[in-house]
């Protein structure tokens, strides 16, 4: 059961006043100033959190046109988890990492970085994304109450959506024809004993 998180409005107006420091170019091959893996160290510590040289490798980029984006949200959730209050959550550094790592590649593949400090909506969706990833909900919120809003504002919780629904659909296909096939082999066997 989700535990209950800080009042959303604070979140949201954390990363409207983003510091241009988090909004810095990803360093990459020899361009951009912010090192993205030394501030998911310094996010880790803050939280009591070590992370090793190999978990922090996936904040190191190799390729601008794939990897700029992704590193450069993961800067603003940093910004986001550096909060207070989620520093006296006691929030496991493994699931902080995995956060940081894949939710927030998920969200940079579908809108730019800036958006989610400029976006009002877009600002809601990673704030919403980073509480129920990290298994919280609003302040003033139920669970499902937060499980609506989350999906009636994020694009990557439609995608899920969507991919859980087709692939429920594939498998009750899969099913409907096991059973046609089923009948269709007692009918045979019915018409050769006959």
């Amino acid at each position: 059961m989700p535990r209950q998180g800080p009042l959303l409005e604070r979140l949201t107006h954390r990363l409207a006043e983003t510091p241009p420091d988090f909004l810095d170019e990803p360093a990459i091959g020899g361009q951009g100033a912010a090192v993205v893996a030394a501030v998911v160290h310094d996010l880790l510590r803050l939280h009591g959190h070590a992370a090793s040289r190999e978990a922090l490798k996936r904040f190191e980029a190799r390729d601008a046109t794939t990897d700029r984006n992704r590193l450069a949200l993961a800067l603003i959730a940093c910004w986001l988890l550096a909060d207070d209050w989620f520093v006296s959550a006691s929030i496991d550094g493994g699931a902080l990492l995995q956060f940081l790592g894949e939710e927030s590649a998920i969200l940079a593949a579908m809108t730019p970085a800036p958006r989610f400090v400029h976006d009002p909506d877009r600002r809601e969706e990673l704030a919403r994304t980073c509480l129920a990833r990290l298994d919280f909900v609003p302040e003033g919120e139920t669970g499902a109450q937060a499980n609506d809003r989350l999906s009636s504002i994020s694009g990557a919780e439609r995608q899920r959506l969507l991919a859980a629904s087709r692939e429920m659909e594939a498998r009750a296909h899969a099913v409907r024809e096991a059973l046609v096939k089923k009948a269709a082999e007692e009918s045979a066997d019915k018409w050769s004993r006959e």
